[in-house]
């Protein structure tokens, strides 16, 4: 039987992304001084940063084999991957076709400045859910093809299990950088970003975080992992904590808002509302209930995101009151 061909992977972004300590956030979360690490997903390096990268290194790399010549993928309308799609298919000389929720002249600030200043093109799908939004990105790259271009369409977020390659390929490079976390703490939303540090951490290292991206995501982790899992470890008890949803996906929770203040304060660290606000909301509740401990070497993983921030009207607008607060908070 001849082998299973190795996926074919692009190296846009900028890696190793730096493994930085944080002793006074650590302290303030009531944590020792060295437990605490932040990898820099953040600093992946093209289309402003974020993990989203990772992912489109084989998803895109998959379509160039196919010969493409227009990128189309869907979200929300301040969809980190969105941009980075746009930005990836900027580098190397495609279309981006970006199939959003949500109506025109609602916003153009954050994520969707930097899709118009990439040059993609964006389709407004209305406020429909998950499938109404997948139906409309397929018909959009039917008419792609009718009229010549030969689109991919690229997955919700990025993830798949060929997409979950590109957070495999982040957690052998974390190992690399610390031998042995006992935690590794990170935002949970399409499933593609928890299932390929599983794999290679196992699953009771990896704390994800959800933040209400789909209904169903403990069994889209499972999926994207399986075929990728390299150790023993039984995929069927997952750690997410699904206590940081609040009102839903787009919702700036007050946990959020004040783990922003924190992590910014303590350690000059800029988080965005939605992913990684939650994730470090989530972790400092860990360890206020005890699911991690002093002494236990944690690292959040910074997905990125900061685009968002400047297209979340109430995250800018709280940021903002802090200016006039006589002690700035």
């Amino acid at each position: 039987m001849n082998p299973a061909p190795s996926p074919i992977r692009l190296s846009p972004g900028t890696y190793p992304t730096p493994l930085e300590p944080a002793p006074r956030l650590a302290t303030a979360i009531g944590l020792r001084p060295d437990d605490l690490w932040i990898k820099r997903d953040d600093l992946t390096g093209v289309g402003a940063g974020g993990n989203k990268l990772r992912k489109l290194e084989y998803t895109v790399g998959a379509a160039l084999a196919g010969g493409v010549d227009t990128l189309v993928t869907t979200g929300a309308p301040q969809s980190n991957h969105a941009r980075l799609t746009a930005a990836v298919a900027a580098r190397l000389g495609l279309r981006a076709v970006l199939v959003l929720r949500g109506a025109p002249g609602v916003s153009s600030s954050g994520n969707l400045a930097l899709d118009g200043l990439l040059g993609a093109r964006v389709v407004r799908a209305g406020e429909v859910g998950a499938d109404a939004l997948a139906e409309r990105a397929r018909a959009v790259t039917d008419e792609l093809r009718a009229e010549g271009a030969r689109p991919a369409l690229i997955p919700f977020g990025g993830s798949s299990v060929l997409g979950a390659r590109g957070y495999a390929d982040c957690a052998r490079e974390l190992l690399g950088q610390l031998p042995d976390p006992r935690h590794v703490v990170v935002a949970l939303g399409s499933g593609g970003t928890m299932a390929g540090l599983v794999a290679v951490l196992g699953a009771p290292t990896v704390l994800g975080v959800d933040v209400g991206a789909r209904p169903d995501v403990a069994d889209a982790v499972r999926g994207f992992a399986a075929p990728l899992v390299e150790r023993s470890d039984d995929l069927s008890d997952l750690r997410i904590r699904a206590d940081q949803i609040g009102a839903g996906y787009a919702a700036y929770t007050d946990e959020a808002a004040a783990a922003l203040v924190l992590a910014a304060r303590a350690e000059g660290l800029i988080l965005d509302p939605i992913y990684t606000g939650r994730a470090m909301a989530g972790l400092i509740a860990a360890v206020r209930d005890g699911e991690i401990r002093p002494g236990e070497t944690t690292v959040l993983v910074h997905t990125g995101g900061l685009p968002g921030l400047f297209g979340h009207p109430d995250a800018i607008a709280r940021a903002e009151a802090l200016l006039d607060s006589p002690d700035g908070r």
